[in-house]
């Protein structure tokens, strides 16, 4: 904020910035702070034990939910999109070429910016609902769908379902908050 000219860009997980972080992450996004966040969303959390995150699938087994996660994760693209983001998008790691073009697409945005990024954690995927890590990339493999005009009420995640919706979801321009 005191130099508005430097582009900040924040990576992590789904666990930092959606639990740990959560509170600024809502309040960065009200704002509309001229920060870029990708969020890398294994659905876990990886480097800490395998606890469940508030993206783990329903009925997902962690080692804090041994008999099946009971609540619904979030919905990232809704949820920063209600928190007053300025783009939006939802990618996968296998959607390289998309995910690099939205990239350079939320570099250009001023304001609050989201990606979230479907990655497997290689460890601890094995307990959740999806299988082990090599099922989870065929899960992203094969289910997704780019839907850029659908509805962020849509786009939860449920590996029940057979598809996930993947895209460029948010971009609108906000005053930017500098202080």
């Amino acid at each position: 904020m005191a130099n508005p000219e430097l582009e900040v860009t924040v990576v992590g997980g789904d666990g930092d910035i959606l639990a740990i972080g959560g509170n600024h992450f809502i309040h960065a996004a009200r704002r509309n702070d001229d920060i870029n966040v990708i969020i890398v969303n294994n659905f876990i959390y990886g480097m800490t034990g395998g606890q469940y995150s508030p993206t783990t699938p329903k009925g997902a087994k962690t080692t804090t939910s041994p008999y099946g996660h009971y609540e619904n994760p979030f919905n990232v693209p809704l949820l920063a999109y209600a928190a007053g983001a300025s783009y939006v998008a939802r990618w996968t790691v296998l959607h390289q070429n998309e995910l690099y073009q939205s990239l350079l697409e939320m570099f250009k945005v001023k304001g609050f910016a989201v990606i979230e990024v479907l990655s497997p954690c290689i460890i601890y995927t094995d307990r959740n609902a999806m299988g082990d890590a090599v099922d989870l990339m065929k899960i992203l493999k094969e289910r997704p769908v780019i839907d850029h005009n659908a509805n962020l009420a849509d786009l939860d995640i449920d590996f029940s379902m057979k598809k996930i919706i993947l895209g460029n979801f948010v971009k609108r321009e906000r005053p930017v908050s500098y202080g």
